[in-house]
C-alpha cells in the first residue's frame, strides 16, 4: 500500500475494524508518519449486467454510484447516505448468486431506494431510467410519489431549511399580510 502523502511503500496498520461487508484499516506511514484509511472488500465473483439491447457489460460499482449521486445531486442527504445505498444494492445483487442480472432489476432497487430517501432525486432518477417521453408521464410518476407518501418527505431527510430559517419566513409572512 502507497503512501497517498509520500508515496512510500511502508506503512503499518494500525487498527482495524470491520465495517460492512469489508476492513477499514487505518495505516500510518513508516517514511513520514502520515496516517491514512484504507478500505478492503472481498472481491465477488464476476457480475454481468444485461443491458436493455441484450449486451452484457461487467458490474461497475462506480457506475451505479455516479448515477444515484447525479441524481441526488445538490439535495439536503446526510453524509454517507448515497454510499451506503451503493453498498446496500451490491450486496444484494451478489446475494441474488446470480451470474447474470437485468439493468431493470438494479434500476428497480435504485427507485425503490430513492423513493424512500429522497423524493426530488427519485423523480430525477426515473425521469431517465424510466424515459418518460411527455410531462403526462412524468405527472403520473410525481402524483403516484406523492399519493403513496402523502406529500410528506421521507425520515431520514434533512430539511432544505433550519428550522430557525423557518421561524424567520413565517414571521415575515405573517408581517406582510
Amino acid at each position: 500500500m502507497k503512501c497517498p502523502y509520500c508515496g512510500d511503500a511502508a506503512s503499518k496498520v494500525i487498527d482495524s475494524r470491520s465495517v460492512g461487508d469489508g476492513i477499514r484499516r487505518r495505516r500510518e506511514c513508516v517514511g513520514c508518519a502520515s496516517r491514512f484509511t484504507t478500505y478492503e472488500r472481498l472481491q465477488s465473483k464476476n457480475l454481468f449486467i444485461i443491458k436493455k439491447d441484450g449486451r452484457r457489460e461487467e458490474f461497475n460499482r462506480d457506475k451505479l454510484l455516479a448515477g444515484i449521486r447525479k441524481a441526488c445531486e445538490k439535495r439536503p442527504l446526510p453524509t454517507g447516505t448515497i454510499d451506503k445505498v451503493v453498498d446496500n444494492i451490491e450486496t444484494e445483487l451478489y446475494r441474488l448468486g446470480k451470474a447474470e442480472v437485468p439493468s431493470a432489476t438494479i434500476g428497480d432497487m435504485v427507485m425503490e431506494r430513492l423513493g424512500e430517501l429522497d423524493h426530488i432525486a427519485y423523480i430525477r432518477f426515473a425521469s431517465v431510467y424510466r424515459e418518460f417521453t411527455d410531462i403526462a408521464a412524468l405527472k403520473q410518476a410525481v402524483d403516484t410519489l406523492v399519493d403513496t407518501n402523502a406529500g410528506a418527505p421521507p425520515p431520514g431527510q434533512l430539511p432544505l431549511l433550519s428550522q430557525e430559517e423557518l421561524v424567520h419566513l413565517g414571521q415575515r409572512q405573517r408581517r406582510q399580510k
